[in-house]
């Protein structure tokens, strides 16, 4: 059986998702609609924004959850790629665009087993792509396990990958949360 693929401009992805009841990630003119999440993977999500948002009220940075988009240009491909993430910080005043970010500093990713090997893989490849990116930070949702990708000064990545009796230090923000926090209501600690 053959099925015809559809090829959407950015526009077009654009103007869809202002009235789309389902989430679509977006890569170079394909769309791949979201699957929902787990409780687990939403309170450690929820546990994750609304620290750091308390962290950063009344500074020139903004966190947000899953529904912004982080939009990608690459150029040796020409294409446009547009991510949920889980948790994003934006520090950049010329962040402005009301539906995506092009400029985050930190990007957190709850694993899921629908979701790891994209996160592992192709956003770990992509999200190293972009500039102000300094920290790439995968959460796991069934043991406590925080792992850390972290850009230098040179523009070098590291990985760090944190257990249960570690903090979590965000450089990028300067923020610093206790495993206690993420699993808060999902993993005792």
């Amino acid at each position: 059986m053959s099925v015809p693929l559809t090829h959407l401009t950015v526009d077009e992805y654009l103007e869809a998702e202002e009235s789309s009841e389902i989430r679509y990630e977006y890569l170079g003119g394909q769309v791949f609609a979201m699957s929902g999440g787990s409780k687990e993977h939403n309170l450690i999500t929820l546990n994750i924004a609304s620290r750091l948002r308390s962290h950063v009220r009344g500074g020139s940075c903004s966190v947000f959850m899953s529904d912004m988009k982080v939009k990608l240009e690459l150029a040796n491909k020409g294409k446009s790629i547009f991510y949920y993430p889980d948790v994003v910080v934006s520090c950049d005043s010329e962040d402005q665009d009301r539906f995506f970010l092009n400029y985050p500093c930190l990007i957190i990713e709850v694993l899921s087993p629908s979701t790891e090997t994209t996160d592992r893989r192709e956003k770990l490849v992509n999200y190293r792509t972009l500039k102000t990116l300094q920290e790439y930070v995968l959460v796991s949702q069934d043991e406590v396990k925080v792992e850390v990708y972290r850009k230098d000064a040179q523009g070098n990545w590291s990985l760090i990958i944190l257990g249960k009796d570690d903090e979590l230090h965000l450089d990028s923000i300067g923020a610093t949360l206790t495993m206690s926090e993420i699993y808060e209501d999902v993993i005792k600690v």
